[in-house]
């Protein structure tokens, strides 16, 4: 039933400005998340330009992505130590990039705001798990006072985890941008299966691929969509049965003619599922 369909997307960023925006109507999309490292591009200037274009090209955001300053070494070891709001050095820094990126957001009408929180402590005894709830508390209070879903993306945790930072957080507007390959590149689950712990939060997907890792130290491989273990086939349909209504958002982490190959095969794999 129409009710039923999903929109398609793919990823875009604010680093990339207006050129990003008319890829993303260029290759077919309707939607597309605003993805941005760059805290110091969230001016009124940019959000004009944005609102601009999306109006004219008749694309919609339906979440922006916010980054964050400092180190980040997205491996096992030096992960946990550099990642998100876990390390504590960091923190303070983090939450200001992040509470601007909620005010942007507002500016451009965008009311999902995501990003990795890091490699949230698994033991709720964990020293650094206490503090890293009041901080991600404070960041979600402030999106809630901009009419924001705040969300974390999937990867750096086990579900239950992730559903136990939500419970603690103990906000409203807490939800979920599903990185079903992440699942899988962190080697934290089958991601069909978990949406039987987090489904419910869902608010954005990311339609990326990959493998688990095959060692300790690094993470899985990513792979063009259709050719790693997340099965699209089973995710989508389980997705629509708990009532996600929203975009599937094609991600390809690679640059230059291959990628955009990949995301068109992408789109042509995902098309029939929606």
């Amino acid at each position: 039933m129409a009710i039923n369909k999903l929109k398609l997307g793919v990823i875009t960023s604010l680093e990339e400005g207006v050129k990003g925006l008319e890829k993303v109507k260029n290759l077919g999309f309707e939607t597309c998340q605003l993805f941005c490292r760059t805290p110091g591009l969230y001016t009124e200037e940019n959000a004009r330009l944005v609102k601009e274009t999306t109006k004219k090209l008749g694309v919609e955001i339906t979440l922006l992505w916010a980054g964050w300053p400092g180190p980040a070494i997205w491996n096992f070891v030096e992960g946990p130590i550099t990642l998100g709001l876990v390390p504590p050095e960091y923190r303070a820094m983090r939450i200001d990039a992040l509470k601007k990126g909620s005010d942007f957001a507002k500016m451009i009408g965008v009311v999902n705001v995501a990003t990795h929180a890091g490699f949230i402590p698994e033991g709720p005894k964990d020293p650094l798990y206490p503090g890293l709830v009041v901080a991600l508390r404070d960041v979600a209070a402030h999106c809630q006072n901009n009419g924001q879903e705040f969300c974390f993306e999937t990867g750096q945790e086990t579900p239950v985890t992730l559903l136990r930072a939500i419970t603690d957080i103990g906000l409203p507007n807490l939800g979920i941008n599903l990185d079903p390959a992440n699942l899988l590149l962190y080697g934290k689950a089958n991601p069909v299966d978990a949406l039987d712990v987090i489904g419910k939060f869902v608010r954005g997907v990311h339609a990326k691929d990959g493998e688990y890792p095959t060692d300790g130290y690094n993470l899985g491989k990513e792979k063009p969509l259709g050719e790693g273990r997340v099965d699209f086939p089973r995710l989508v349909p389980k997705l629509k049965n708990l009532g996600y209504r929203g975009a599937l958002t094609i991600e390809r982490e690679i640059s230059g003619e291959q990628q955009i190959k990949d995301i068109l095969k992408a789109k042509d794999f995902l098309t029939p599922l929606l």
